[in-house]
């Protein structure tokens, strides 16, 4: 079982469209057995895969360890994804994360459900928060979306100098430029600066997967974005392969 965690410290970088897309990619190319724990209070990893609302918000629950992850775990309706969706509740999660005080908390759930699945997507919320440091600290590889930008490239050289300041063991962190526009100047500027950084093109596509509810391979299996999808999925893979 690897852990994948879908992380940025900025918000609106296209985060829980590339977590359903690999999740995707890895059910349907790899046939892995894959869950994606959407951990982010906006839920939108959840809403594109129709995950149903729970009657009570029991996502920090399950957390804590009052619910068990079998109560909140549901089939999607991709074959070989199940989902663990965020709601309301996990806004005060840093809170719980702080008072708790135990680094080693979110290692010792995804322990638990090591044997069930061969990959497991975090879409994370953004930020250099509690939570994020107990992602960081657990995860197998830390896919970052950065938009090709000055303010996205320093937001992702802060999380590296936050890790490398620990001086602990972290996970690897692969960037991926998203959102790619490659008629825009600034863009252009930024990716010729690293060539050999993954690209995610911006899309029509990727934005219809909040009205249809579907990830890109699914309904558009040959377009730009889902070619890069299937790409970046191939490299996760070799990277995976070799830790």
């Amino acid at each position: 079982m690897a852990v994948i965690a879908i992380y940025s410290m900025k918000g609106g970088v296209g985060k829980s469209c590339t977590a359903v897309n690999l999740a995707w990619n890895s059910a349907s190319h790899s046939s892995r057995k894959t869950l994606v724990w959407d951990i982010d209070p906006q839920g939108a990893a959840s809403f594109i895969l129709n995950g149903d609302r729970h009657k009570k918000d029991r996502a920090r629950a399950m957390i804590a360890g009052d619910i068990k992850p079998a109560k909140l775990i549901k089939p999607t309706k991709i074959e070989n994804i199940d989902l663990l969706a965020a709601d309301i509740s996990l806004r005060g999660l840093d809170r719980f994360f702080f008072e708790l005080n135990k680094k080693k908390h979110m290692g010792k759930i995804l322990r638990g459900l090591k044997n069930d699945y061969d990959r497991i997507i975090l879409d994370c919320p953004p930020g250099l928060t509690e939570t994020s440091e107990q992602i960081l600290r657990n995860a197998d590889l830390v896919i970052v979306p950065v938009i090709p930008s000055p303010l996205s490239e320093r937001a992702l050289t802060d999380v590296q100098m936050f890790l490398d300041s620990r001086r602990r063991k972290h996970a690897p962190l692969l960037p991926v430029y998203n959102m790619v526009d490659r008629r825009r100047t600034i863009h252009k500027e930024t990716l010729a600066k690293k060539p050999k950084w993954p690209t995610i093109p911006m899309s029509s596509d990727v934005e219809r997967m909040t009205r249809i509810k579907k990830p890109v391979g699914e309904f558009a299996p040959h377009s730009p974005a889902a070619l890069a999808y299937a790409k970046i999925w191939r490299g996760i893979e070799k990277k995976l392969s070799k830790l």
